[in-house]
């Protein structure tokens, strides 16, 4: 069976005209459907386009994350150490050197490793490490000094009280002090202010490392020990 088109008198077999005309209708409906679709994805906040859309190049670092660093490069400029940033609402480590002169007495070396702790604590953040969201509460200015009269051996005073400070820079300089050569390596440090007051024996928890904000480092009254 055969039709003829009207135009040209061609016949045109009756099972290719049906399959054409099918698939003519299948494309109106499909062009029927775009605009139906395109509100629905405007109600669904997406905005419709034709073409495929190019979000850009994946972040080049990730959060709270940084390239590993050159060990040897930092220890030839001085006493590898870490230190206790914070990123986001916790404390993360970051790599640092300090100065401390060869042939220090121990106790003159964990008052330069100390103050060194501090002013790498009180540093603004790279740019590598401002792009990771690495920040410090610590503020600089703040000096270390030794113990006072019956203060215990490992008592570390601070320019400023402890209780002075912001619950992120307490945890900072804690966590930091207590992993660091300036502690007597049992994970705590006693640290005093400039007054009077007696030091207290402070600890670096994991609580305090996940939420320094809300979390301050426990501790207790050395006076007696």
């Amino acid at each position: 069976m055969t039709v003829r088109r009207p135009s040209d008198g061609t016949a045109v077999p009756a099972a290719a005209s049906v399959t054409a005309g099918r698939r003519r209708l299948v494309t109106l409906a499909r062009l029927a459907g775009l605009p139906v679709l395109a509100v629905l994805l405007a109600g669904c906040g997406i905005r419709a386009t034709e073409v495929p859309t190019n979000f850009g190049p994946a972040p080049s670092r990730v959060r709270c994350s940084l390239a590993e660093p050159d060990v040897s490069a930092q220890a030839a400029r001085g006493l590898p150490v870490q230190v206790f940033l914070l990123c986001g609402s916790s404390l993360v480590t970051v790599d640092r050197t300090v100065r401390v002169p060869d042939g220090a007495a121990d106790s003159e070396r964990r008052m330069l490793v100390a103050q060194g702790l501090l002013d790498e604590l009180a540093e603004t953040p790279s740019s590598a490490e401002k792009e990771a969201d690495y920040s410090t509460d610590v503020r600089g200015g703040i000096t270390v000094g030794g113990p006072g009269k019956g203060d215990p051996e490992d008592t570390l005073r601070l320019s400023t009280a402890p209780d002075s400070l912001t619950s992120y820079a307490l945890a900072q300089i804690v966590c930091t002090f207590s992993d660091s050569a300036a502690a007597e390596g049992d994970g705590s440090v006693v640290l005093g202010g400039p007054g009077p007051e007696s030091p207290r024996r402070y600890e670096c928890t994991d609580e305090v490392r996940a939420r320094p904000g809300s979390t301050e480092p426990p501790s207790k009254d050395v006076a007696g020990e």
